[in-house]
């Protein structure tokens, strides 16, 4: 309910009764939470794909130096025979660069969905060295 109020310059105005009509919520009126699958998929997406620096989608980047030398040491390991040192010292050179990638990935994958891939990595590694040991 509203009085009718006189200000000191003599205009009438009507201003709420604070003793009869509560204060206004601060909040604006929200949504219903319940959203769309496909928002809720794209949420999804944006929160696994996006860099969290540019904001690009970021699924996979051009390989980096450990990558580089974990895939090197796979295409050598065609070539150098089983049981020997050179294959031996090979094997903990690929277990060595995969596990300094995946730790990176880990610990500064610009998203989820790299440092997924980094724990993926960490697990090749564990397997690798209950292999090798």
């Amino acid at each position: 309910m509203s009085v009718p109020l006189r200000d000191p310059a003599g205009q009438t105005g009507l201003v709420a009764d604070p003793a009869r009509d509560p204060a206004p919520d601060p909040k604006p009126p929200t949504r219903s939470h319940t959203s769309s699958p496909l928002r809720q998929t794209r949420s999804l997406f944006d929160w696994l794909f996006n860099d969290r620096q540019t904001g690009q989608i970021t699924i996979a980047q051009f390989p980096n130096v450990p990558l580089w030398i974990f895939l090197l040491t796979v295409v050598l390991r065609w070539v150098v025979p089983n049981g020997t040192a050179a294959r031996t010292a090979l094997d903990w050179t690929a277990l060595a660069a995969l596990a300094w990638w995946a730790l990176d990935e880990v610990f500064r994958g610009v998203n989820p969905w790299r440092r997924l891939l980094g724990l993926g990595g960490c697990v090749f590694v564990a397997a690798g060295l209950a292999l090798l040991l």
